[in-house]
């Protein structure tokens, strides 16, 4: 036997505790626990590396009980049997049920809510962060490098107000600040000149979405309450995705199109 193998050694020789099956239910009962108490306390790289390890644990056993329950909701149809002979190879086949339906259904509404729509642009040219963030010296002796102004078209809310200029980081120069858009509805081929609510999704990164900046590609959320647009429920939309469709900080303007 290898060294260091005094346990298991001992086990063999004389066998194991009465309790031992308890004891050890109760430590992976107490696992969890422990575990949880540990990832609160972790702090710096081991923390991130650890919160990494459970958030891909996670998402693992998400994904196999997802696979356990779209394989029960698939079940033999009560439908009654045509009549006339079967093929044998269509005997043992399963019907999907109307779960099946339900379940697409769902991951519809997922999609959407995670963003992902039907866009006139799917793709669009990557841009760096060096060609969005200028870097701007300062300081007396022009050494500090932590400044950053954003080269590309922008949007600000009204509410917006900048920092001191000491500790503003991020400069959004006022004249490439955008808060109306030319949005053209795609079924009645008239363009509306609409304000800007905010914008959803740029397709260069969460950062860029935060900042505000609008690229060619990003999905824009416009007022649309002029439009006199209704739900079938009788209520008035009030604001609606539209997708940018020109480079704004070269046309002075943003042209998009509504997402219908």
């Amino acid at each position: 036997m290898p060294q260091n193998e005094h346990i298991e050694l001992f086990q063999k020789r004389y066998g194991k505790r009465l309790d031992h099956e308890e004891r050890t239910r109760k430590k992976e009962a107490r696992a969890v626990h422990t575990k949880a108490k540990y990832a609160q306390k972790a702090l710096g790289i081991k923390g991130k590396l650890y919160a990494k390890k459970r958030y891909q644990e996670k998402i693992q056993m998400k994904k196999t009980l997802a696979m356990h329950a779209e394989s029960d909701g698939k079940r033999r149809s009560s439908d009654e049997p045509k009549k006339g002979a079967v093929p044998a190879y269509l005997l043992d086949r399963e019907q999907a049920s109307r779960s099946k339906v339900l379940s697409n259904t769902v991951k519809q509404k997922r999609k959407e809510k995670a963003g992902k729509w039907e866009v006139p642009l799917p793709k669009v040219r990557p841009i760096a962060e060096e060609e969005v963030f200028k870097v701007l010296r300062s300081g007396k002796r022009k050494r500090k490098q932590w400044k950053r102004m954003i080269t590309k078209a922008t949007f600000v809310g009204q509410s917006f107000t900048r920092k001191p200029p000491k500790y503003e980081r991020f400069i959004r120069p006022t004249g490439l600040r955008f808060t109306k858009a030319h949005v053209t509805h795609p079924e009645l081929k008239t363009t509306f000149c609409l304000e800007i609510i905010g914008v959803k999704k740029n397709p260069n990164g969460q950062t860029m979405t935060q900042m505000g900046v609008i690229t060619k590609g990003t999905v824009i959320e416009v007022n649309v309450s002029e439009l006199g647009l209704v739900t079938p429920g009788g209520k008035v939309v009030w604001g609606k995705y539209a997708q940018v469709t020109n480079n704004p900080e070269n046309d002075g303007c943003i042209n998009a199109v509504l997402l219908v």
